[in-house]
């Protein structure tokens, strides 16, 4: 076999591995795009992008309803096949001819086919052809493969053809009854875009309530506007099994306890696996299968020499697209410099080579009706790393702008302060369109900008920003 030689390897050509790709043709280095499915990868085809088409709708004819004169406007339910045709133009109708021409427009090689590792610094390609390729690179091997739709080993759910992500958020047709199993992020906005769509949706949650990562309000609030909605959500329930006896006919869900449950499509949305167990890891000494452990670089901790990197879903870190691209740009940034003799930082915390992001920053919006977002630390969070921490929260109802927005809205925000430093560890954001508030709140926390200081940054009126007022004079008055 012959072998091709690169400065720089990716596997993987979703959002993060494009991101480091482009990074490292910045620098001038050589590299080469190694994908087995469609460039462009999850987020473009069965995540991010369908999945907020799927949901804009949704947001887009509540807001509608929630105002006086518009709501008297509003006629009728929502167009499923509108809403599926605009998801489908989302996705370039699962094409993806213009992720190509980027990757081509940046100078990179792509290379379809299977990456495996094959030692350290060599990717072996199988290729559609039947070929075998190898690529080495000369300073890094990046993995950016992400992740996948972790499924239970329940009986019977073999030959159930349950959804995951990727079928909820690409099927071309409207199940009658749906039974979403699962309380975290895809569960709750994929319950809350098939429901909008026509159909009768119940959730089956193993916890206690939903979104239970974030702070307990969010999980709250966000039932309620699902439960409004129509769905029907059963907590504290397990599935012990799954039949289906033909492909078309009903599925029925096995609850421990309590019985039978059944419909006619079955979403398990049960957490997510790394993209490492076909990838060649035995060859380089690690586990295959397994979270790839990285230093605040992307670098893997437990490979000698310093080649191999792992960016995005694959390394655990945050499993969410801006974060992994986040990171690619990091790495790609850290690759370059290596690979140009420049000194890289090892406490780097305010600089171009280490994320940092993803241990005191992470962002994230959930977009159900209502929308949830948060930056940084929950008051757990905070209290369980050592920090003596103060949550303090407000009603996002009693905003002048929140009140204009929609009538009897309803909402909450929370920020949890350092008392120490007097800096935001976290904010916390639930009601319509809070997304649009997020991104104050992540340079509020990234920057760890002071309390007081906060005071002089003076939101418009009347707009939802003014929650930062409300939140402000809670902490000066002890609230």
């Amino acid at each position: 076999m012959s072998e091709t030689p690169y400065d720089v390897v990716v596997i993987g050509a979703g959002p993060v591995g494009e991101n480091v790709a482009d990074r490292a043709r910045a620098a001038g280095l050589s590299v080469a795009v190694v994908e087995s499915e469609l460039v462009g990868g999850e987020c473009s085809y069965w995540a991010c992008m369908p999945s907020k088409a799927l949901l804009r709708p949704v947001s887009a004819l509540a807001a509608a309803r929630a105002v006086a004169g518009s709501r008297e406007a509003v006629t009728g339910p929502l167009d499923a096949e509108h809403v599926l045709h605009r998801r489908d133009s989302f996705t370039s109708h699962w094409k993806d001819d213009g992720q190509v021409e980027w990757v081509e427009s940046i100078g990179a090689d792509l290379v379809r086919g299977r990456g495996r590792l094959d030692g350290p610094r060599r990717v072996a390609v199988d290729t559609p052809g039947g070929e075998t390729l190898v690529l080495t690179a000369r300073h890094a091997v990046v993995v950016a493969t992400g992740s996948r739709a972790k499924l239970p080993g329940l009986p019977g759910l073999d030959r159930a053809r349950p959804w995951t992500s990727r079928e909820a958020t690409s099927a071309q047709a409207v199940p009658e009854r749906l039974a979403v199993v699962g309380g975290g992020v895809v569960a709750v906005e994929m319950a809350c875009a098939w429901q909008a769509l026509g159909s009768a949706v119940t959730m089956l949650v193993r916890g206690e309530g939903l979104l239970e990562r974030m702070e307990p309000f969010v999980g709250e609030l966000v039932a309620e506007g699902l439960a409004d909605a129509g769905v029907e959500i059963r907590t504290g329930v397990s599935v012990t099994g799954v039949r289906r006896p033909a492909p078309d006919s009903t599925v029925t869900l096995e609850l421990a306890g309590v019985g039978e449950s059944e419909a006619d499509e079955v979403l398990f949305a049960t957490g997510r696996a790394p993209r490492t167990d076909d990838l060649g890891l035995e060859t380089v000494g690690l586990t295959p299968g397994s979270w790839l452990t990285t230093d605040d670089s992307c670098r893997v901790t437990d490979v000698a020499d310093g080649w191999l990197y792992a960016c995005g879903d694959a390394n655990g870190r945050a499993l969410l697209t801006h974060q992994g691209k986040y990171q690619a740009r990091i790495a790609g940034a850290a690759i370059a410099a290596r690979a140009q003799g420049r000194p890289v930082p090892e406490d780097d915390r305010w600089g171009a080579y280490a994320a940092t992001a993803d241990t005191a920053a992470v962002t994230q919006v959930v977009f159900s009706e209502p929308e949830a977002a948060s930056a940084g630390l929950t008051l757990a969070e905070a209290e369980h790393r050592g920090y003596r921490a103060r949550a303090v929260d407000t009603d996002l109802g009693s905003v002048a702008g929140a009140a204009l927005v929609a009538d009897g809205y309803r909402g909450r925000a929370r920020m949890v302060v350092d008392l120490d430093r007097e800096v935001l560890l976290g904010v916390t954001f639930v009601g319509h369109g809070v997304g649009e508030l997020l991104h104050a709140a992540t340079i509020a926390v990234a920057g760890e900008v002071p309390v007081g200081r906060l005071w002089h940054a003076v939101p418009a009126y009347p707009t939802m920003s003014e929650v930062w007022l409300r939140l402000l004079e809670a902490y000066r008055d002890g609230g």
